[in-house]
C-alpha cells in the first residue's frame, strides 16, 4: 500500500468538488489530505488530493477521474518532482511561566511564527512539509495543545511546465 498525490486540474464550476470526492468515495480510497483552489485564471481550480492505496487502484481511479467531464488534467506528484507544503496553526495555552520558554524555543527550532501573544495562549503558525508538521505537533504534546489547524498538502511539480501546458500538449 502507498501515499499518493494527486494534483486534479478541474473547471471552476459548481459542484466539481463533490463528483470528484464522490469518485474516492466510490473507490473506496480515504481521502488524507484534500486541498481545493483557484488556479492563477478563474477558469480552473486545483485539487490537491493525498490517499492510500495500491498501484492498480490508483492507476483505476486516475483512468475514472478522467471521465468525469470537468476534470481537465490529473498529474501524479512525487516528492522528488515537486515541492510540497503545509500549513499549521496551533494554540498552545500560555499560563505556565516555566513552559513559555519550552515552547518559545521549540517554535525557534521550527521556525514557527508566533501569531498571536497573550497571558492565556500562543498561537504558532509552521509552514512545512508534512513530517516537519507531524514532528512539531508531537513536541507540542507536551504542552497544552488548546486547538489546532492544518490546510493539507499542496504540491507543485519542480520545473517550468505547467498543468495547462499538458492540456494544450
Amino acid at each position: 500500500m502507498g501515499r499518493y498525490t494527486f494534483a486534479i486540474l478541474v473547471h471552476n464550476r459548481f459542484g466539481v468538488l463533490n463528483r470528484v470526492t464522490s469518485m474516492f468515495r466510490r473507490r473506496r480510497f480515504n481521502i488524507a489530505s484534500l486541498t481545493v483552489s483557484e488556479t492563477e485564471t478563474a477558469a480552473y481550480s486545483r485539487i490537491t488530493a493525498v490517499f492510500d492505496g495500491d498501484d492498480a487502484a490508483k492507476e483505476q481511479l486516475m483512468r475514472q477521474l478522467y471521465k468525469l467531464p470537468d476534470v481537465v488534467m490529473v498529474r501524479e506528484l512525487d516528492g522528488d518532482a515537486s515541492v510540497t507544503s503545509e500549513l499549521l496553526l496551533i494554540k498552545l495555552a500560555n499560563q505556565e511561566r516555566d513552559k513559555r520558554n519550552d515552547i518559545l524555543d521549540a517554535a525557534t527550532a521550527f521556525e514557527a511564527k508566533i501569531m498571536e501573544y497573550s497571558r492565556d495562549d500562543i498561537i504558532l503558525q509552521l509552514v512545512g512539509d508534512t513530517a516537519l508538521i507531524d514532528n512539531f505537533i508531537d513536541l507540542m504534546r507536551d504542552y497544552e495543545i488548546l486547538e489546532s489547524c492544518r490546510t493539507g498538502v499542496i504540491s507543485l511539480s519542480r520545473g517550468v511546465s505547467t498543468m495547462r501546458d499538458d492540456i494544450t500538449a
